[in-house]
């Protein structure tokens, strides 16, 4: 948003009280907001924070799919390897404002938490089914609040990525991009095989921290692009 501190001090709102804003969308990407009032660091570790497209007058080309992902790291007092079981195991977990100034994570994770898009919840599962030969795109956004992500989709390459959310800047054939705190992606690709891709952070032991997320594709073999060998078939070779 366009405006002093994004229009936070007039958005500053009591309890009781009512605060209105109006302001102008003036350039189409992909976009963070989040909470600035004081501390802000802490008020983002605690997850006021969104993510949204301004789409261009023209919109956007038609793809079969379309994702939002937003990356995140949390801080709690529980770390090391017991952080991921303890977020389903201990309820609730205290925030841990030094963690936070170490920039050690607890939990780095997808849409708000671990296992967010696996199993039952899988993008393609959750929601419409995804079939070999679609179009998938998605919004990538990163708020931090300190670590950087190397969005990464396995098996996959980019087709297109919107360069830092801009749609005017198009990069192609991309395997991972890079994506800030505080900053966003759009990628899109096809998928031509079916089975199962795991979406990272390729910082890949952020993984053992939740940054995890599985595309289920149905459809059917296609081996042209994708021929699993027997042992024995790569040895006549």
């Amino acid at each position: 948003m366009t405006g002093p501190g994004g229009g936070a001090v007039r958005l500053d709102t009591l309890p009781g009280a009512v605060s209105n804003l109006q302001v102008k969308l003036l350039a189409p990407g992909i976009y963070i907001y989040h909470c600035a009032y004081t501390d802000i660091p802490m008020h983002i570790s605690h997850g006021m924070y969104g993510l949204l497209v301004v789409e261009p007058e023209e919109g956007l080309p038609a793809v079969d799919h379309e994702f939002y992902i937003m990356q995140s790291d949390f801080y709690t007092e529980l770390g090391g390897e017991e952080s991921h079981p303890a977020l389903k195991d201990s309820g609730h977990l205290r925030f841990s404002p030094a963690n936070g100034n170490l920039e050690e994570p607890t939990f780095v994770v997808f849409n708000g938490r671990p296992d967010s898009s696996v199993g039952d919840r899988a993008l393609g599962v959750l929601g419409s089914s995804i079939s070999s030969g679609d179009t998938i795109r998605m919004f990538v956004g990163n708020i931090g609040p300190n670590l950087v992500s190397s969005f990464h989709v396995i098996g996959e390459i980019f087709d297109k990525v919107y360069v830092e959310g801009s749609f005017s800047l198009v990069n192609q054939h991309v395997q991972s991009t890079l994506v800030p705190a505080g900053g966003v992606a759009g990628v899109e690709f096809l998928v031509d095989v079916a089975g199962d891709y795991m979406m990272v952070d390729h910082s890949i032991f952020l993984v053992h921290k939740g940054a995890l997320g599985i595309i289920h594709v149905e459809g059917e073999d296609n081996p042209d692009i994708y021929k699993p060998m027997e042992y024995s078939d790569t040895l006549r070779k």
